[in-house]
């Protein structure tokens, strides 16, 4: 599905929070989720510094939904996040049932730029959503935050 005027207006706000968390010296991963009414309900961003690597925004965003809305409403929401989902993330959306997921920046992207800069690679293997989480529909990457998100990654992860 192409990406919407709104979609981007979406993403702009999950690279504001990538690159927040990049100030406070986290890894620069922003994500909003947004019910069927286009209300965001809730918003995070990466809080891995402390050593916890699984508090990444989208499993928080997949913990949040479970807690605080019905099924029902959890597939009609929509997941926006700066960067592509892991594996991790992926199956924590679809356990919780959630529905699309529209992302700025792929996982692929991220790991073909970490190699370029001879960045150690990611511990869990670059897998899209759809292969994790299948019947998740998922949009992305969105060219237009390309070099901004690179350019935030670079800061993080160039050795």
């Amino acid at each position: 599905m192409a990406l919407s005027d709104r979609d981007v207006e979406r993403l702009a706000r999950c690279v504001e929070l990538a690159r927040d968390a990049l100030a406070d010296g986290d890894e620069p991963f922003g994500s909003i989720l947004v019910d069927a009414d286009g209300n965001t309900l809730h918003e995070d961003r990466n809080r891995v510094k402390d050593g916890d690597a699984t508090q990444h925004p989208e499993f928080a965003i997949a913990r949040w939904a479970a807690d605080n809305m019905a099924p029902v409403r959890r597939i009609r929401a929509t997941v926006y996040t700066s960067g592509e989902h892991c594996p991790m993330c992926a199956a924590a959306h679809a356990w919780v049932g959630l529905g699309r997921i529209v992302y700025a920046t792929s996982a692929h992207q991220l790991s073909q730029w970490r190699e370029e800069w001879g960045a150690p690679p990611s511990p869990v293997a670059a897998l899209p959503i759809t292969t994790v989480a299948p019947r998740v529909a998922a949009d992305g990457p969105a060219p237009q935050f390309e070099d901004e998100m690179k350019a935030l990654y670079e800061a993080k992860f160039r050795p």
